[in-house]
């Protein structure tokens, strides 16, 4: 049974899967580089707003550090990328952050993590990095978090209804299963069930689903397309 993280949408999205952090808490991670620390802050998001409210309860928590170095990605396709160097020197900070949040590879060959803000507070150690060492120190605060965050594939799925008689939904239910159908969250009206399966958002699976559903109800039920939604899948 599919449980989606997030509400139905349509986006409109040319991409049909993409990778994640795992909704639920921030993950955190610190590595000490020449005797200054480095804190990063990874958080799913989901818009602009959600990506810069991290960076201000950072700032709240950590009010005596002396930089919040920022950069966000958003969106199945990417299309929304932002960073800050936040004091540092320009283009040491907030651009390899951001560089290591879109290279990250989540397969292999495969770049395509979003919906992802990440923070690194930095508290001041006495010692001066110089720019290729603050570069390196904040693309790797990054890198090595997101070697530890948890991810999860996300993949926009077509759901169907199929309207069905009471008596005969459980049957129908084990049917699809059976057959290697998705099963998404049944309703259940006064006079018929509403069985939901969900499919890839893929050119020519609805047809072919269509297909399969009339040989298993004897041409008694069709689907009827609801929208999608994008679901998570927990990467191994």
């Amino acid at each position: 049974m599919l449980n989606p993280a997030d509400p139905p949408q349509d986006t409109g999205s040319r991409a049909t899967t993409y990778t994640a952090l795992a909704a639920g808490q921030d993950f955190r991670h610190e590595l000490e580089i020449k005797r200054s620390r480095f804190i990063t802050v990874l958080r799913r998001v989901d818009g602009e707003e959600a990506a810069r409210e991290l960076v201000a309860d950072l700032r709240r928590e950590f009010h005596d550090a002396r930089h919040h170095c920022s950069a966000f990605v958003l969106g199945p396709d990417r299309a929304v990328q932002r960073s800050s160097d936040d004091g540092e020197p320009s283009g040491t900070a907030g651009i390899p952050m951001l560089e290591a949040l879109l290279k990250r590879e989540t397969a292999p060959g495969v770049t395509d993590l979003s919906d992802v803000s990440a923070v690194v507070v930095r508290y001041f150690g006495g010692v001066l990095l110089g720019a290729g060492g603050l570069v390196r120190a904040y693309s790797e605060s990054v890198s090595s978090a997101l070697g530890l965050a948890p991810l999860v594939r996300r993949s926009r799925l077509r759901i169907c209804a199929i309207p069905v008689p009471h008596a005969g939904a459980g049957r129908l239910e084990n049917d699809l299963r059976a057959a290697g159908m998705v099963m998404a969250p049944t309703s259940y009206q006064d006079r018929h069930t509403v069985l939901r399966i969900a499919l890839p958002d893929q050119a020519g699976a609805l047809a072919a689903a269509t297909e399969r559903i009339l040989q298993l109800t004897a041409g008694s039920s069709a689907l009827t397309p609801e929208g999608t939604e994008w679901i998570d899948e927990l990467l191994g």
